[in-house]
């Protein structure tokens, strides 16, 4: 059995890996739409300290297929502020916290390729749990995966819709049959633009506190992640070479605006990093290059 310092170490590599992994799927996208006279993309990464504690990484690509695209990993560490520590389960107990995690942001350039949102993550919080002899004086620390996927076209596909699903449905089955229909139905709840009463895009899954012991969970996140994996890069090369008309891309351009409005009103994400003093640049660069309100 891992120790909670092997959990930790053995979770961000993993989100580093993932990283790695899904910065060379969609650079070779960019290589497939040669006939593009813009020259494909490549990821710059940008390192970068917390005060406090931790850091992350920043990659971020603009190209021919994706007009920003975003892959940040991080690993933080330090103290909830006194007025975030209500939000989180233990931390008014015991406010020192760490967390590691990786996120990814898709906005392609066509209108006719789907956005998309993938994160996951580990949390520990030292409050977590009472005190239990014989450690009476040091509480056990509490820790839990969080994370999901979700697809936002401007356009929706039938069949790419059915595919993402199908991916996440069949990693959610791997684990417990109860899996994909709870984090379904959390996903559509949670990506609901509530002050419009519309839905941000065609779902996913999204699950947090996630606690049925570390490796069956720390399982369950990796297989997330590589259905991502698998997942999304089909549905970009379905549409990428396919043309697009002016009143199309006024279209994306509006429909970007409802994404800005969920992740700066009720995005947790967002909410997280910028209450525990992480790198606005990295915690924003969820949002769009461009974007429209009518």
């Amino acid at each position: 059995m891992k120790t909670l310092e092997q959990q930790k170490h053995a979770a961000s590599a993993w989100f580093r890996e993932l990283r790695d992994r899904l910065c060379a799927v969609l650079e070779n996208l960019e290589d497939e739409r040669s006939e593009s006279p813009l020259p494909a993309g490549r990821f710059r990464r940008t390192p970068w300290r917390r005060e406090g504690g931790g850091g992350g990484e920043m990659s971020v690509m603009k190209g021919r297929v994706f007009e920003k695209v975003g892959v940040n990993i991080s690993t933080v560490h330090g103290e909830f502020s006194e007025q975030f520590r209500k939000e989180i389960p233990g931390a008014e107990t015991d406010p020192r916290f760490w967390a590691s995690g990786i996120s990814l942001v898709a906005h392609p350039c066509s209108p006719l390729v789907p956005p998309v949102h993938m994160n996951t993550r580990m949390v520990v919080v030292r409050g977590g749990s009472e005190p239990v002899a014989p450690f009476a004086d040091s509480p056990i620390p509490r820790s839990w995966f969080g994370g999901g996927a979700d697809l936002n076209a401007i356009y929706p596909d039938a069949a790419d819709t059915e595919s993402f699903h199908n991916a996440l449905k069949e990693a959610c089955d791997a684990f417990d049959a109860a899996y994909y229909p709870k984090f379904k139905t959390w996903c559509d709840e949670y990506f609901l633009i509530k002050h419009r009463g519309e839905p941000r895009g065609q779902g996913g899954i999204f699950y947090d506190y996630l606690q049925n012991g570390w490796e069956r969970d720390f399982a369950f996140t990796r297989a997330v992640g590589e259905a991502f994996l698998s997942a999304y890069p089909p549905l970009v090369r379905r549409h990428m070479h396919a043309s697009w008309s002016e009143e199309q891309r006024r279209f994306q351009l509006l429909k970007r605006g409802r994404y800005v409005e969920f992740n700066l009103l009720y995005d947790r994400g967002t909410r997280f990093g910028l209450m525990t003093g992480g790198n606005p640049e990295a915690i924003l660069m969820s949002l769009p290059p461009e974007v429209a309100w009518d």
